[in-house]
């Protein structure tokens, strides 16, 4: 049987109706499109192109046919920026919001300074990449096009560290993360930790040259200071910390901040992390940060500490989840900069609504929760600005975005 592929669907793959005119998902296809394969439930396995899109491109990685990395390399960039648009615009729209979007903002290819990598033992020693697609087979990726050249040394390094720390029959998460002193290990699922493996992991950290190596979130060795510059700070992230995934999406989403909160002097930054935005904005404005995680709360102040010259900060350790900062903690705040996990922030939003805050900077990693908080400010009184949608998860289904919201009535 033949199918028309009719949309792309928000992970990435080609959706066509069957005969009975129940969905099929059909991978590295694209609307448009005629195929054929093999029915497996609600997918196509063994697809064919009968007659390919005009957007389709060859990919330009060797390994995307069975790597689970990327899911639209087969798409010109035009068509993805297109695509991921459109996601947020479905999301906006089911909450009955209309919206105005900048131009997507793409990280280039090998960009990514993060990235965690599988590695186990083989029977010749030991291997190490990105799961295959829908599979728990680990593809090897030597000719990757997604990582920065610079994390690429994280390949032999987890392989490494399977020989190392990791049984036969296990597999390693190894997250790697590229700083100003070099590679940051933290690595999970490998044996348990005892004197002897804590001896060898050291001596592999040497051998490999890592910055800092955390095994199971315990740091074992730090060689060199692994710190990240946000503005004029310097911070050293606790293992595993969150870090945007490109210097060029981090770039967009702080010059995007930074242009709808301006003219505040008094700035929250909410879900702060290690000071992605509150750093850079503690250049200009006084700033209350909080975030959830202790040590990333104390990497902070550190780093403002250290850098100097900055306006006061105040930070705060705070489940913003479980103890949202109710309205009238936000009196005397201009402007609030929140950035919450994919679960979005439904709550804080809720008191956020009801503080009468001036300006909201919203940055999302999801467009459906982000859709639902929208249209909580936009109920309270608040009017929506232009959408920037920021593409730094290249080839992926993911998308990231920041919005501005201002009060409009009392």
């Amino acid at each position: 049987m033949e199918y028309l592929i009719e949309k792309l669907g928000h992970h990435g793959d080609g959706m066509a109706h069957g005969a009975d005119r129940t969905p099929v998902f059909a991978p590295m296809t694209l609307p448009g499109e005629r195929v054929t394969g093999t029915l497996n439930g609600d997918r196509l396995e063994n697809v064919k192109i009968v007659l390919p899109s005009q957007d389709r491109v060859a990919a330009p990685c060797r390994h995307f046919r069975s790597c689970g990395g990327c899911v639209v390399q087969h798409a010109g960039d035009g068509y993805v920026a297109t695509w991921k648009r459109g996601i947020v615009e479905t999301a906006l729209k089911a909450q009955g919001i209309a919206a105005e979007f900048a131009p997507v903002v793409t990280s280039p290819a090998a960009s990514r300074r993060r990235a965690t990598l599988s590695a186990r033992r083989t029977k010749g020693g030991a291997m190490s990449g990105f799961h295959g697609r829908a599979s728990g087979v680990i593809v090897e990726i030597p000719d990757c096009k997604l990582l920065h050249p610079a994390l690429m040394r994280a390949r032999p390094v987890a392989e490494a560290l399977a020989m190392t720390g990791c049984g036969r029959k296990g597999e390693l998460a190894v997250q790697a993360t590229l700083t100003e002193g070099g590679l940051d290990i933290s690595a999970t699922g490998g044996r348990p930790l005892d004197e002897p493996l804590r001896f060898a992991l050291t001596e592999t950290a040497q051998a490999q040259d890592i910055a800092r190596l955390a095994w199971d979130g315990e740091v074992i060795v730090t060689r060199q200071s692994p710190d990240q510059r946000f503005g004029r700070a310097r911070v050293t992230p606790p293992p595993g910390a969150f870090l945007q995934a490109t210097a060029e999406g981090e770039a967009a989403l702080l010059a995007a901040v930074t242009e709808i909160t301006a003219g505040a002097r008094k700035l929250a930054d909410l879900f702060a992390g290690c000071g992605t935005f509150a750093l850079p904005l503690s250049e200009r404005a006084e700033v209350l940060a909080v975030e959830g995680d202790p040590a990333m709360t104390e990497a902070l102040v550190a780093g403002w500490k250290r850098a100097g010259g900055l306006h006061r900060l105040e930070a705060r350790a705070r489940d913003l989840f479980r103890n949202p900062l109710a309205a009238e903690d936000l009196k005397g705040i201009d402007a609030v900069v929140i950035d919450p996990p994919r679960a979005g922030a439904e709550a804080q939003t809720r008191e956020l609504a009801l503080s009468g805050v001036p300006v909201i900077a919203f940055v999302s990693c999801n467009p459906v929760t982000f859709a639902r908080d929208a249209r909580v400010l936009l109920d309270a009184g608040y009017s929506m600005g232009t959408v920037q949608v920021v593409d730094q998860f290249r080839w992926s289904s993911h998308v990231e975005l920041v919005a501005g919201f201002t009060l409009t009535t009392a």
